[in-house]
């Protein structure tokens, strides 16, 4: 890329700049068309190098992939193009020492089936200007091109990264995929050269925590669906067993450890109750108390903020993205950008820290605002705008989003996610239930799909019913074997709630992917009353078929899943046969009477295909022909742009034949 092109990309990213406020404030007068809200990021995400000299980010807008570029901090000027690529987008990188960095890439015109099919491989890079070197191998149908790479015995598909160690070297951590689990080895980014990792796992590895030098410190390892948590004690070499339980289950899960051999560990604080951040006594064989971190109402989601292997900060999740820090310096920091961005969540990441020469990157954001990145300039108390992520977005045209906790007609407490069109209620709603289910929905951020459906007029209700993750143990059990019954409730009381708050109106109708998709067919056989239409994508039609499988039907599901976690978390489809009938959608089609679009993957295998055309069928036998779409190149979730916004084109549609404007 020529220097032309860079200044103006950079220019074309400075965001905040007052020609793009102008274009917006335009903009504001008319609403957002459906393609800005599903339009990649200008800037996807940025890093200071180690010393804080360079910042290096990911970048593309429209018609360009997305490539990595750095800026000499010091020297000014226009960005350099490290790598880009015209069929493939680099997707992930990180700063190895102050000369190299790596990466992998993907590619985001793909559809889902081909993305899922995929390993994005690792490629390193340096300042000087020489072609990336390629040293894990992607596996994909389109290879990257050829002239842009410095190809020499790059390892195989089966190698990930899986730490980028302190300090400055020129080796990262790897892992290799084999009938042990997932083995350890060095890699020289530089050279491509590997060498052994001294570790002897004590079973499979399916997981490792490695400290800031990228030694092994702590491990989960998988046998079928058990796991089983090990650690080494400060000062040891052995591995002492911490925990086991099934897949999703345990009672004890490794977070990340310190240079002092200091392990944190979440845990359920109480029966049923969230789960909290803890230090682990190695001596005493359990957790520490008081925990290092409870949040109520939450279960602890947080991330290490390391430096020189010392516990500096933590980032944690509650309803949003929040910060604790244990050094005064940054808290400082962190109460400037509060002050100068209020009401945002406000992300600092700081370089050369000590010194009287810091830089601080921070990253804001908001329910309204997709994200902005600045530097901040502590000696000079100097603040310098970069990049907004989506500059064709005006936050003042976007929705708020707020958290209530909802109580469902049996007393339990669900939580509950409202985007809020313009004006004053009443507002027609979409319900919008999130996949999985055992994940947790969303959190406080600007989301692409509820803020387009709210822009459109419509309130969106997204509950978090029973069986979510991320509010405690005895909310994610209380889900266990209540598909179709104690969960479906749980949705149509959120929007009764919602009614009886006058927020909705009486015109609803229901959408979801996947269990979401399930929930959205549930509602309209459960709650007829409650909606006008329904929306069902990648959707689970036919729960005989999800619990017991088929020869005929090519699904990603293997018999022990189903044996042992649905059976638990489902129903088994012998002791429980009568209410498997009554949940599912393709057995009670004839009770389907309002308008239904139904959108699936041709290459599912998740969901397969065959959910939905089962469906179609006894839906067209009880005399209701859905509307139908299949996208050909996707699988699990829509991967390409022209897929999400044809289908959004298509919700909007839908919705306003069947929902008061």
């Amino acid at each position: 890329m020529n220097g032309f092109r860079l200044l103006a990309l950079w220019c074309a990213l400075m965001g905040l700049s007052g020609q793009l406020v102008a274009q917006e404030q335009a903009q504001a007068q008319a609403a957002v068309p459906a393609e800005r809200f599903f339009e990649r990021p200008a800037m996807q995400d940025a890093a200071l190098s180690p010393s804080g000299r360079y910042l290096a980010f990911l970048a593309g807008r429209r018609q360009e992939r997305q490539g990595l570029y750095v800026l000499d901090l010091r020297a000014g000027g226009s960005p350099q193009a490290l790598a880009q690529f015209k069929e493939v987008d680099v997707q992930r990188f990180q700063w190895v020492n102050d000369e190299r960095l790596v990466f992998s890439v993907w590619d985001m015109d793909a559809g889902s089936y081909w993305a899922q099919r995929e390993a994005p491989g690792l490629f390193a890079v340096g300042l000087e200007g020489a072609k990336p070197r390629e040293l894990i191998q992607r596996r994909s149908w389109r290879p990257v091109e050829s002239r842009s790479m410095n190809r020499q015995s790059a390892l195989d598909f089966r190698h990930e990264l899986l730490k980028v160690p302190e300090g400055g070297g020129d080796e990262v951590v790897i892992g290799r995929w084999d009938a042990k689990g997932l083995q350890p080895l060095w890699l020289n980014v530089r050279t491509g050269s590997t060498r052994h990792y001294e570790v002897d796992a004590p079973g499979p590895a399916a997981q490792w925590l490695f400290d800031s030098r990228g030694q092994a410190r702590a491990l989960v390892t998988q046998e079928g669906l058990h796991q089983r948590v090990f650690a080494r004690a400060p000062g040891e070499s052995e591995w002492r067993q911490l925990s086991e339980s099934a897949v999703g289950e345990l009672p004890l899960t490794p977070r990340f450890v310190d240079d002092q051999g200091q392990l944190y560990v979440n845990h359920p604080e109480g029966l049923g109750l969230e789960a909290v951040l803890s230090r682990y006594d190695f001596e005493r064989k359990q957790v520490q108390s008081p925990p290092l971190l409870r949040v109520e109402g939450f279960d602890v989601a947080a991330s290490p903020v390391l430096e020189g292997g010392r516990l500096v900060g933590l980032r944690f999740v509650a309803d949003a993205e929040r910060s604790l820090w244990l050094d005064a310096r940054r808290q400082a920091w962190q109460d400037k950008a509060d002050q100068r961005f209020p009401g945002q969540i406000n992300r600092i990441d700081c370089r050369r820290c000590e010194a009287q020469d810091a830089v601080v990157l921070v990253r804001t954001a908001s329910d309204r605002d997709a994200g902005q990145f600045w530097l901040y300039h502590p000696a000079e108390d100097r603040w310098q705008g970069l990049a907004r992520r989506q500059p064709g977005l005006e936050p003042g045209q976007m929705a708020r989003v707020s958290l209530h906790r909802v109580p469902a007609r049996d007393g339990f407490s669900v939580p509950v996610w409202l985007t809020h069109p313009a004006g004053t209620g009443p507002h027609p709603a979409v319900v919008l239930v999130h996949g999985g289910p055992w994940v947790r929905g969303r959190q406080w951020e600007w989301e692409p799909l509820s803020q387009f459906l709210a822009s459109r007029g419509w309130l969106v209700i997204e509950p978090e019913f029973r069986g979510s993750t991320g509010f405690g143990d005895a909310h994610f059990r209380a889900g266990f074997r209540q598909w179709g019954l104690a969960m479906q409730n749980d949705v149509a009381d959120a929007l009764r709630w919602a009614q009886g708050q006058r927020l909705a109106g009486a015109q609803a109708c229901i959408a979801g992917g996947s269990y979401g998709g399930y929930s959205a067919l549930m509602g309209l056989i459960r709650h007829p009353e409650l909606y006008r239409c329904g929306v069902a994508w990648a959707a689970l039609s036919d729960l005989d078929l999800l619990l017991k499988g088929s020869f005929w039907v090519s699904a990603d599901t293997s018999s022990l899943v189903r044996e042992q976690l649905l059976t638990r978390r489902v129903g088994d489809p012998e002791k429980h046969a009568a209410q498997l009938q009554a949940t599912s959608p393709v057995l009670q089609a004839g009770r389907l009477k309002q308008p239904l679009l139904l959108a699936y993957g041709e290459q599912d295998r998740r969901v397969p295909l065959a959910h939905g055309e089962r469906l179609r069928e006894a839906l067209r036998a009880a005399g209701q022909e859905p509307e139908w779409v299949v996208y050909k190149d996707e699988a699990h979730g829509w991967g390409r742009k022209d897929t999400q916004l044809d289908f959004a084109n298509r919700l909007e549609a839908f919705f306003s034949r069947h929902l008061a404007p």
